[in-house]
């Protein structure tokens, strides 16, 4: 697989390069396509207070039900990947991009819910696979289905000059499989997308990344592509995943993916000798650096001011 990730212009030591500077917090300035990255520190403080009013999180895989060596407990880490958020200016929403619970049980989704309203936010969700396990997503929908659903659960609208979609890539799945888009949601998206004017800012979200990160572990979408194109028309795109739980970017014409990080328990390096993907066991002090949230600040002329802060 090392001949895909040369041929997307991402070689291993580029991919872990990009690990490294998230581990470290870096803010992305996305302007025209092209991103520099920032070190959390005085130049991102200044870029962020020129980002104007319009910003939002987001927060992905925070897992609550698991129990295991990687995170004895994930709703602590949740709750202070959540103070962090509360610490900072106070964002227009948040998204979450995916398995919210563990094994998709009524009280997980329960906890989850009841601690994310500490986060006084509105919240955008789209399921992970492990909030769709024996029934499709249906108890997940019921609660935090947009109201605008259509009928597989995908959805758009519009925040702060922004259209945002959210698209579901995890329904349907077959073990260790890459997720899927299906024919109806990307018909779906084209119409969505037909009126918008292609200087119109794009912010897409799903759970599993909508390219190729790794395929032997099922982290990219198989069928991405068509949902992609519709896409190449804007002058700026960003598209949010979680699942893989860490940052990787990739930059593709005027598209712009990244993957964020877990509030519950890191993963391997996509590829790493002798890893697998699922929780990774790393030194209890590491933890928290391997953790984190995410904060976009919108900048009209600028683009997407993209912070990812661990909790360390």
């Amino acid at each position: 697989m090392a001949e895909d990730f040369e041929g997307a212009g991402l070689s291993r030591r580029r991919l872990m390069k990009c690990a490294m500077w998230g581990g470290a917090g870096v803010l992305w300035t996305v302007s025209g396509g092209v991103p520099r990255s920032l070190q959390l520190g005085g130049e991102a403080r200044a870029a962020a207070s020129d980002a104007g009013s319009f910003s939002f999180v987001q927060i992905s895989d925070t897992h609550i039900g698991f129990k295991g060596a990687a995170n004895p407990d994930p709703a602590a880490t949740l709750n202070e990947g959540l103070a962090q958020i509360g610490a900072g200016a106070r964002p227009s929403f948040m998204v979450h991009t995916g398995d919210v619970s563990h094994l998709s049980k009524p009280e997980e989704f329960d906890t989850a819910q009841e601690m994310l309203k500490a986060a006084k936010l509105d919240i955008h969700y789209v399921p992970g696979e492990h909030d769709t396990i024996g029934d499709d997503g249906a108890a997940f929908f019921q609660r935090f289905g947009a109201a605008n659903k259509t009928p597989g659960g995908w959805y758009s609208f519009d925040a702060g000059g922004l259209h945002f979609v959210g698209l579901i890539n995890v329904v349907g799945l077959k073990g260790g499989g890459q997720g899927r888009l299906g024919d109806q949601q990307i018909a779906w998206l084209a119409d969505d997308l037909k009126g918008k004017s292609a200087s119109t800012p794009i912010v897409v979200f799903a759970h599993m990344p909508l390219w190729a990160v790794y395929p032997d572990w099922g982290w990219g979408t198989d069928d991405a592509a068509p949902a992609l194109d519709t896409l190449k028309r804007f002058g700026s795109v960003t598209v949010l995943n979680g699942h893989i739980h860490q940052v990787v970017q990739k930059v593709e014409g005027n598209v712009t993916f990244q993957t964020a990080r877990s509030t519950a328990f890191p993963q391997a390096a996509p590829g790493a000798a002798g890893a697998s993907p699922g929780p990774m066991k790393v030194p209890a002090e590491q933890l928290k650096a391997m953790l984190g949230v995410r904060r976009v600040d919108y900048v009209p002329a600028q683009g997407a001011h993209i912070a990812d802060t661990p909790l360390a």
